[in-house]
């Protein structure tokens, strides 16, 4: 008895233990909330390329009093509508927690930056379902959503090594 719950908590302690949930910083460098110079230096150019997870949180950081961050509806950022916004921070470190799959949509609340190009999307996508079995099957019942290429071999190793550890535990306490 003793031997399974150790490895029911070993179990519990890898799952929880592989969360990919972080804290990334607006455009990838400090003060990059501001005008952008050229289309190339859009913060939608960055976030083209970055992937966001539910739990992920995006940081701003920017001059307190000069400039603010909007969350608002698709509608109002394509208007560039600044009077109703969802949530507004003015605080010059700006923290937004991705609690749902889906679109996210940010804009600037310094009057004529929204119009000049200073605004966000960011798509959080949907988290894999996995459901593993512990039946005397060769290998481990997947049932994932839409593919999506992983960002680095990071989160295959994680995957990797997690389904050979339910497996060394699945063994464990068959021995037991």
């Amino acid at each position: 008895m003793a031997g399974s719950s150790r490895a029911l908590f070993l179990l519990t302690f890898l799952l929880f233990s592989f969360s990919e949930a972080t804290e990334i910083l607006v455009g990838g460098k400090p003060n990059a909330w501001k005008l952008p110079s050229s289309q190339s230096q859009s913060l939608n150019q960055w976030a083209e390329t970055s992937r966001f997870r539910v739990g992920d949180t995006l940081a701003w950081s920017y001059e307190e009093g000069k400039d603010s961050v909007l969350k608002v509806g698709k509608e109002d950022y394509e208007a560039c509508n600044t009077q109703n916004p969802e949530q507004r921070f003015e605080d010059g470190n700006t923290k937004v927690e991705l609690h749902k799959p889906g679109p996210f949509y940010f804009i600037s609340g310094a009057k004529g930056h929204c119009e000049q190009g200073q605004k966000l999307v960011v798509v959080v996508v949907t988290p894999r379902r996995r459901f593993v079995s512990f039946s005397p099957a060769p290998s481990p019942t997947e049932i994932e959503g839409p593919a999506v290429a992983p960002s680095s071999g990071a989160a295959s190793f994680n995957v990797g090594f997690l389904a050979a550890a339910v497996g060394i535990l699945g063994l464990g306490v068959g021995f037991l």
